[in-house]
């Protein structure tokens, strides 16, 4: 979709969140912090006062959240602009100046917690995962991607921020993709069905537009899983020296993720056992926020 008031929506490239989806996002945000209700700023800010801040990073960063920024501000007042320099997916160096806001100073204030909790937590997934990439592309041609594991009600916003940090996403939900994981394997096994009796059941359910993926644990179970027809084979907390001749010797088509425990310290080895896919949850559920300030004053 297009949208001039929203110049960052309109990049194909990362494929923003939809305008209704930042809005309700941002929405539920203020109404949570009661910004329209803040008595602090409402007892000392007189309604007509002018004021003007500056976004400014306080340390290296990707920068990802402007439209949500944007959004927190216009919410509270048609009045208040937002005047972004860089676009979400910039590198940013400390001292940085982003993004300006000017107008009705009490609003700015009321807004500034929701606009700094999106920027800070959204910039620090981008940050992250760009770490994360550029560390595996030292190992070897593999595509970083993300899970599951996101902020309740964030999780169009997280996996944009990794797709700013220059990663790629995993399946967004249970219906977007057949993974058959442990406690699957489990669950039939208590029946007397195999890994091919598994997959066979999910080639047969499953719809023809979507793959099926299957996760081990041991090179057996990854044979097992080759030779029933997984699309893709995940290896399981498998250390590089198991997956390097699981993944050489298993003929082109099957593509491989590597996930569990994986580390900037280790992603390198990872991409470098030959891997096409390599999944890292701490994109998500680890991510620092990144230390952005709103310096504001007086206009």
């Amino acid at each position: 979709m297009t949208n001039p008031n929203h110049p960052d929506l309109n990049r194909p490239d990362l494929n923003h969140p939809d305008a209704q989806t930042v809005r309700t996002a941002v929405s539920n945000a203020l109404a949570e912090d009661r910004a329209a209700y803040d008595v602090t700023t409402r007892s000392t800010v007189p309604p007509e006062q002018q004021g003007k801040g500056a976004f400014v990073f306080r340390e290296a960063g990707v920068l990802c959240g402007i439209e949500l920024a944007r959004e927190a501000f216009a919410q509270l007042s048609p009045d208040l602009r937002l005047d972004a320099a860089y676009e979400d997916g910039s590198p940013i160096e400390p001292g940085t100046t982003v993004a300006t806001i000017a107008g009705p100073l009490a609003a700015m204030l009321s807004a500034e917690r929701v606009a700094l909790n999106f920027m800070q937590r959204l910039s620090g997934v981008a940050s992250i995962t760009r770490e994360y990439v550029e560390e595996a592309a030292r190992g070897g041609a593999t595509r970083v991607v993300d899970t599951r594991k996101t902020t309740p009600g964030l999780r169009a916003f997280e996996r944009y921020a990794v797709r700013c940090g220059g990663a790629h996403n995993h399946r967004d939900n249970l219906q977007d993709g057949v993974l058959i994981k442990d406690n699957h394997l489990a669950a039939a096994a208590d029946r007397g069905a195999t890994i091919a009796d598994v997959v066979s059941a999910a080639r047969e359910s499953a719809a023809h537009t979507l793959r099926i993926e299957i996760e081990v644990d041991t090179p057996g179970q990854a044979a097992e899983a080759v030779a029933a027809g997984a699309d893709i084979v995940l290896l399981d907390n498998m250390d590089p020296e198991t997956m390097r001749p699981i993944v050489e010797a298993t003929p082109t088509g099957v593509l491989f993720e590597a996930s569990g425990g994986i580390t900037l310290d280790t992603i390198r080895a990872v991409a470098a056992t030959g891997v096409q896919l390599i999944s890292v949850g701490a994109l998500t559920h680890s991510a620092p926020s990144l230390d952005i300030g709103l310096d504001i004053e007086p206009a």
